[in-house]
């Protein structure tokens, strides 16, 4: 698409979505929640309040829904009453309409920040300490198979954005996404979306046919927005067979909620596998599993570091690298959002275990010793 012509599609949009214009201007609001014309809400540090805004009517909100869906390639139909696509400016859209949505059409914009944020930007936002930083960044150049796990809107693809400036610019990334949200930086990227299929049934390319393909395509990391359905299993399988270095998020609570969810659907694969050598691919293809959640202040940190160990007895193990430790202090957070209690609080830092990575000694992890500094300790 020429410039000349996103820029149509940016200014057209805008007037369509004019009710949530000012939301979609403030750097602030990460989420913008629209129930119904009349019924609209935004996240803003995590806290989401009601807009006295609305659309005009039905229509209305269906015209805007139908112009973003455009500039993405999709459209409406009464076999697709679930869409995803995405805005110029890359921010993540939702939209569920009837009959499956009963109030009518809703749409759930996911804003992404037009700075892209580094490690060292979550480091000053205080979602993680510079320790754990340097040893995620010492990771992913030791070529680790690292799952970021989490809840929503927890920070998944905001940290797997900033992982990926780890990766050396001289490797070919191929980037698998349902909806493109991530935002690589390096110069040999390729970058390959999902498609729906046809009012006929026809056409369909899924996540699982995507990864097949980017297996030709001589990767040296394939990075994944979601694991989502069977084709975790092409992903455990490639992982386990020479692709070293890849990284995806997935839905869940803790690391060991992670692997059976991985196991969960490596399954709807429909491959007759049996369950132990199922669990020992897993277990053998993912190195590190980094858990994300949002605390109940609307913060979004890293919670836990957790190396994944070989099976015993057929079950999953981990060992926490990293972990959240705090201590009450007086001050409140600088950033903290306006009306936020100003009064002792809880200082959580991630701190490490003491259990020193397997991976310390892997060819890849050579050069670990010589470029660690402030985790040094943990690769001696």
């Amino acid at each position: 698409m020429s410039t000349s012509r996103s820029d149509i599609f940016a200014r057209t949009v805008e007037t369509f979505l004019r009710p949530v214009l000012d939301p979609l201007r403030d750097p602030s609001v990460s989420e913008i929640m629209i129930n119904g014309p009349a019924d609209i809400y935004v996240e803003r540090f995590g806290r989401v309040t009601r807009l006295a805004a609305r659309f005009d009517s039905h229509e209305a909100l269906m015209a805007a829904i139908r112009n973003v869906l455009q500039f993405s390639g999709k459209r409406i139909t009464p076999e697709s009453p679930l869409i995803d696509a995405r805005l110029p400016d890359g921010s993540r859209v939702h939209v569920a309409l009837e009959p499956v949505s009963l109030q009518g059409p809703c749409m759930c914009i996911r804003k992404f920040g037009k700075e892209l944020l580094n490690m060292q930007a979550l480091i000053d936002a205080g979602a993680m300490t510079p320790e754990a930083a340097e040893f995620l960044r010492l990771a992913v150049r030791a070529e680790q198979n690292l799952i970021v796990a989490g809840g929503t809107s927890s920070g998944k693809t905001t940290l797997l954005n900033a992982l990926s400036t780890a990766i050396p610019n001289d490797q070919r990334i191929v980037v698998i996404e349902d909806s493109s949200e991530l935002q690589l930086q390096q110069e040999h990227v390729l970058r390959m979306e999902t498609r729906p299929p046809d009012r006929y049934g026809r056409g369909e390319v899924t996540i699982r046919d995507l990864f097949r393909s980017s297996l030709r395509l001589r990767p040296d990391r394939i990075v994944i927005g979601e694991v989502r359905g069977g084709e975790a299993l092409d992903m455990i399988q490639a992982m386990t067979s020479g692709h070293g270095g890849s990284m995806s998020t997935l839905h869940a609570t803790t690391p060991r909620d992670a692997l059976n969810r991985l196991e969960t659907l490596a399954m709807m694969a429909r491959v007759d596998l049996p369950l132990f050598a199922l669990r020992a691919q897993v277990a053998s293809a993912i190195d590190l599993i980094v858990q994300v959640a949002r605390l109940v202040d609307g913060t979004r940190r890293v919670t836990q570091i957790s190396e994944v160990l070989p099976l015993e007895n057929d079950e999953y193990r981990t060992t926490d690298l990293f972990t959240l430790d705090g201590a009450t202090v007086e001050a409140a957070p600088a950033a903290a959002p306006s009306g936020a209690d100003a009064g002792p609080r809880r200082d959580i830092r991630l701190k490490w275990t003491g259990e020193k990575p397997r991976f310390r000694h892997e060819p890849t992890a050579r050069f670990l010793l010589d470029e660690a500094k402030l985790c040094r300790e943990m690769f001696l």
